[in-house]
Order: structure tokens, then sequence, then C-alpha cells
């Protein structure tokens, strides 16, 4: 009899396994990662500084963190950060320009880390949702920015428009990451 229900549990978890083949995808987050990993995205998501450049070097104004992500008492981002960028795009800005809070810091993190600290509430911004990860992405200025980062930086490898597709086709899927 035993026997018999282990044998029957087991089919039941190897159909449950084959019911949805999809789910489990973890290369569906590699189009995200991307894109979220670009340093128009690392660059501000770090532990103690922003990083600046293509190639992330530590701010050059010698910017640290705070208390709340928005600089030092001494130095605040947004002394030379505003809304947009300036004139020629040399200083880039949006509005409330700021470190990605620190539970969200991505600096030392791989794929794997970055696409489970993303689906975390409690290291996403209390994100409980796909949908709510995806609403930030589509509506955060700071997010916006890298699409329009002025002075020649690059740009994430597809359009703002094609990102959100990917982050729908991954959130659909359970937001599985790679293993």
């Amino acid at each position: 009899m035993m026997r018999r229900l282990g044998l029957l549990l087991g089919l039941a978890l190897a159909g449950l396994a084959h019911a949805a083949p999809e789910k489990g995808d973890g290369k569906l987050f590699d189009p995200v990662a991307s894109v979220v990993m670009t340093p128009r995205c690392v660059n501000c998501h770090q532990v103690e500084a922003p990083h600046q450049k293509d190639i992330g070097i530590v701010h050059a104004q010698q910017v640290v963190r705070g208390k709340d992500g928005h600089g030092s008492p001494a130095l605040h981002c947004a002394a030379c950060h505003q809304a947009s960028n300036t004139a020629q795009g040399k200083v880039p800005g949006a509005p409330n320009w700021h470190l990605a809070p620190l539970s969200m810091r991505w600096q030392g993190l791989d794929k794997k880390g970055v696409c489970q600290q993303m689906r975390d509430p409690a290291r996403n911004g209390n994100r409980k949702t796909g949908e709510q990860v995806i609403e930030h992405m589509k509506t955060d200025p700071l997010v916006l920015w890298a699409w329009n980062p002025g002075n020649n930086r690059t740009q994430p490898p597809m359009s703002h428009e094609e990102f959100v597709a990917v982050l729908e086709k991954w959130a659909a899927a359970g937001m599985p990451c790679p293993d």
C-alpha cells in the first residue's frame, strides 16, 4: 500500500513538472539581464558610492551613499544632478536622482543574484508581484533615464518597449532565475 502511494505521488509530481515546462526556464531572464546589468543600471545599484561611465569607475567627486542614498550631508546628489541632463549632457539628471536603496544593491551579484533580488519583495522595494516590478521599470524616472542618458553614453541593448515586453514574458512565466 505504501509503495503504491509512493508510486502515485511520484507520478503526480512528475506530471506537475511536465505541465509547465516554461515555468522554470531561467533563460527568460537573459534579455532582462542584458539591460539591468548594463552600466546605466549597475552604476547606481552600488553599496557605498555610485559608479560612473561604461567602465564603472567610482564617482570622481568622491560622492558617498549617505544615510538615505542621496549622498552625504555635505554633498547631496541633487547638488549636481538636476531634474534632467544638463546642456551637452555632461552631468546626467532625472527627477530625484539618487542611488538605489541599499536593499536593492547589485554590486557583486551575478545574473542569478540580480534575478533573485528582483523577485524578492524584501530586496526589490517591496514589489510583491511581477506586475509591480514591471510598473517600476515602466514609470520610474531613473529607470527611464537609461534610454536618454545624454553625452554619448551607451544605452541599453534594446528599446524600452522591447525591455517591457521581455519583462512581461519573464513575469508571466513566474519570474524564473538562471541556474
